[in-house]
């Protein structure tokens, strides 16, 4: 299942990993943050747009009627 989220996740493992990387300068690692922060940031939203479709009632929908209660 390749999804959004997992794409983000993928993407910020390897910025992780370039952070990592031996001899990385000083700019490089600013703009490597920025970058995962960024990623964090899309995250956070696609994880909070999931909750909140999970959490919503689905709509009524034409024709539907409520079931009876006993």
């Amino acid at each position: 299942m390749n999804d959004a989220l997992t794409e983000l996740s993928a993407r910020l493992e390897e910025a992780a990993q370039r952070l990592r990387a031996p001899g990385l300068e000083v700019g490089d690692a600013l703009a490597l943050i920025e970058e995962c922060a960024r990623l964090a940031g899309e995250a956070s939203s696609q994880v909070d747009q999931r909750m909140r479709a999970a959490l919503e009632p689905l709509p009524d929908l034409p024709g539907q009627l409520p079931l009876p209660t006993a």
